[in-house]
């Protein structure tokens, strides 16, 4: 394959996650409920290389642009992303993901004992803090593996 050919073809419309970490993009569309169980066309790229990164991932949803609060999610798990949103094969938006400030109804608290996972009536709700997440119920804090408790 030389450079000038394309791994993946273009959409029509739809969304283009560029730039995702190396590994993480089975974990994007995990956020994303595609699970291939419904209609979404979904093309993938994983380990592809970039100049900027040395090797990253990259999703293509077909028919489908995301919705800013999806974007922030995704901010979690894959922070040096570009969101290309497509319209009859043409770029029409281009983005950088951005990290909320908070997040709900996302991930799941992995403190047991927490009241989010008594199943009480409250929704996960975790403070972004600069080097993780923390649980706005009992205060635990999220570091590392953000995707092992990502809610399904």
């Amino acid at each position: 394959m030389t450079d000038t050919k394309l791994r993946v073809s273009k959409i029509q419309s739809g969304t283009v996650v560029d730039h995702v970490t190396a590994g993480a993009a089975l974990h994007v569309l995990s956020l994303l409920g595609i699970d291939g169980h419904d209609d979404a066309t979904v093309s993938l790229g994983m380990n592809v290389p970039s100049d900027r990164m040395g090797r990253k991932d990259v999703v293509k949803v077909e028919g489908r642009e995301l919705s800013d609060s999806e974007l922030e999610v995704l901010s979690l798990i894959a922070p040096e992303a570009t969101i290309n949103i497509i319209r009859d094969y043409d770029v029409v938006e281009k983005r950088q993901v951005e990290r909320p400030d908070r997040v709900t109804d996302v991930l799941r608290c992995p403190n047991r004992d927490c009241i989010t996972n008594a199943g009480e009536p409250v929704q996960a709700a975790f403070a972004v803090l600069d080097d993780g997440l923390r649980c706005e119920y009992c205060g635990e804090i999220v570091r590392e593996d953000v995707t092992d408790y990502l809610q399904n």
